[in-house]
């Protein structure tokens, strides 16, 4: 512990507080030695109950927001991993849109038509074809591929997605 002397202001290094008062050896000024009054329990009880409960809001609004968007995308979700260009044996150009199918319910769940839509650079629908994936029926976490050849494609496509045909596809935007 530090004390320092009222009247000349020398320092001194004690390692407890003393129970008498204390004379400064360069002056010779006599104090007495006091500590620092302790921070109110109370307002440190009541600073460490609010970091909690922001801890704890936080905490819930993470989660009702995973759970919100989980809940918007429904139990299937369908990305497309890539998309690629093929030459058939009569020199016509194909897209091939490949991807998969992810059940992440704790259920088993029909899979529905895939459309793949085609999107220009300002998100306006090009083209869009429907098809039947593979699987009839995905369990729970499982996740199925798929791969279909695109009809001739407009020009201008910017972006390929795929959507489940009974879900809404996005329109043009206005």
């Amino acid at each position: 512990m530090k004390i320092k002397c009222d009247f000349c202001k020398t320092e001194y290094n004690l390692d407890r507080i003393p129970n008498t008062p204390v004379k400064c050896a360069v002056c010779g000024h006599e104090w007495v030695v006091t500590t620092q009054p302790r921070k109110n329990a109370w307002l440190m009880f009541f600073a460490a109950l609010c970091a909690l409960l922001s801890a704890i809001i936080f905490t819930v609004a993470v989660i009702t927001h995973h759970q919100a968007k989980k809940a918007n995308r429904g139990p299937l979700i369908a990305n497309v991993l890539s998309v690629e260009t093929t030459t058939d044996e009569n020199g016509l150009l194909h897209v091939v849109v490949n991807g998969e199918i992810q059940n992440v319910s704790d259920e088993i769940y029909g899979v529905p038509d895939l459309i793949i839509v085609s999107t220009d650079d300002e998100g306006r629908v090009l083209a869009q074809q429907k098809f039947m994936p593979s699987a009839t029926l995905l369990d729970s976490g499982a996740t199925v591929s798929f791969s279909h050849i695109l009809s001739a494609q407009p020009a201008g496509v910017k972006k390929i997605s795929a959507h489940f045909a009974d879900l809404q596809v996005p329109q043009e935007k206005k």
